[in-house]
């Protein structure tokens, strides 16, 4: 490591200590580093703004237009994503270290909201104290409606049934009864706004038929605990991101986490000196505290000392191993559980962040815990929606068998 110190200068050599805090090789670095160079090198000769250029845009211009040494050419398309890559990481260990730059990739300009879904969703926040999550759910849905309105050249206020059962059937096509059913529910509240603030003469949510789906007609897909065990087993916290992934796991076989609620935990919300974790629900917004139980506390501490990234500028606790470090998603974490699932040889119809969920709350209620403690544990707002796992709380079940008459 040394040896390869002693030819940089100190701006790379401190982003190079900066990479190699993550999970860049030496190897990568080098390559990384060769690649900055010949960008400068570009910037000087084409009398180019470095700092400008030292952006999204300003990567693929330089990408499409090197020349190789090798080359008669521009530089291939593995090359070019070399180069994107290795000046990203540049970019991010220098704004870490204090410089100004440029966004690295704009955002996006959000889809314009209209006058009215921008009244229906105050209606609905003001009026109904729907979540954000949710809200953005029915949104999706009132504008597929409200294009297919336009597509039939109508306004609101002359929508008739056979445009709700069109969108209906249309829904229909491609999903499944329980999709459709909710659907039906966001195209319900935005009917009943419309007809509240009088931009309908009649009441049409009556007129929304869905498929019928009865909450308890399917038992909630739970894991038996010894292959959750096998689950556990099978990830190697020897490696990155090993700590990670055993960390967040563990926090949704023994708290009955979901994934948002895991990937929503910020460095604040660990109180170490209290034993307390704070959760925040992503349905309702309620804060929950639960106890820092001991293999968590290790396990989370292991994975913050040696494994998350030290210059990763989120919040959030869990975080990728490639810069930007940006938070995790739901479906990388569906996708590693299906991974140490697959190599633990366990199989199931659905294996994801909801079978751990669903298999911490079957072993409670299997336990004998009540059930209104297990509710509360699981931020739901029904005893019903709790219920539904006594159907596959086996040992409680059969101590409430009755003989069989001879």
């Amino acid at each position: 490591m040394n040896q390869q110190l002693c030819h940089l200068d100190k701006r790379e050599k401190e982003v190079l200590c900066l990479w190699r805090s993550g999970d860049i090789s030496l190897g990568s670095a080098r390559t990384y580093l060769d690649w900055v160079r010949r960008f400068y090198a570009y910037c000087e000769r084409l009398g180019l703004d470095e700092v400008a250029e030292l952006s999204l845009e300003g990567a693929l211009r330089f990408a499409r237009s090197y020349v190789g040494p090798r080359t008669k050419g521009p530089v291939g398309a593995s090359s070019c994503l070399i180069a994107r890559n290795a000046l990203h990481a540049w970019a991010y260990a220098i704004r870490a270290l204090g410089a100004a730059l440029p966004e690295w990739s704009p955002k996006r300009a959000q889809a314009p909201v209209s006058p009215l879904l921008k009244e229906y969703c105050e209606f609905r926040r003001h009026h109904r104290g729907v979540a954000e999550g949710t809200l953005r759910r029915d949104l999706d849905d009132v504008r597929i409606f409200l294009s297919l309105l336009r597509k039939s050249r109508k306004s609101v206020n002359r929508m008739t049934v056979s445009d709700i059962d069109v969108f209906v059937m249309q829904r229909a096509e491609h999903m499944s009864r329980r999709t459709v059913a909710r659907s039906c529910t966001s195209l319900r509240s935005f009917l009943r706004f419309l007809r509240s603030t009088g931009r309908l003469r009649r009441d049409l949510a009556a007129c929304v038929l869905a498929p019928r789906v009865r909450m308890t007609e399917r038992p909630p897909r739970a894991l038996p605990w010894k292959d959750v065990k096998r689950i556990m087993g099978s990830i190697s916290t020897a490696q990155s991101p090993g700590k990670r992934d055993f960390t967040m796991l563990l926090m949704m076989a023994l708290y009955g986490m979901g994934a948002a609620e895991v990937l929503a935990l910020q460095l604040e919300d660990v109180n170490w000196q209290s034993g307390i974790i704070s959760v925040r629900r992503p349905k309702t917004g309620a804060q929950i505290e639960l106890p820092l139980l001991p293999p968590i506390a290790r396990a989370l501490a292991a994975y913050l000392k040696s494994e998350r990234p030290s210059c990763a500028q989120a919040r959030r606790i869990f975080v990728s191993t490639m810069i930007p470090y940006n938070p995790l998603t739901s479906g990388a974490i569906r996708h590693r559980i299906r991974e140490y699932a697959r190599n633990a040889g366990v199989s199931a119809k659905v294996i994801g962040a909801h079978a751990f969920r669903h298999t911490h709350a079957c072993r409670q209620v299997d336990a004998g815990a009540n059930l209104k403690v297990v509710s509360d544990i699981l931020g739901h707002r029904r005893p019903s929606s709790t219920s539904v796992y006594v159907r596959v709380a086996l040992r409680r079940l059969r101590g409430v068998t009755l003989p069989v008459p001879k």
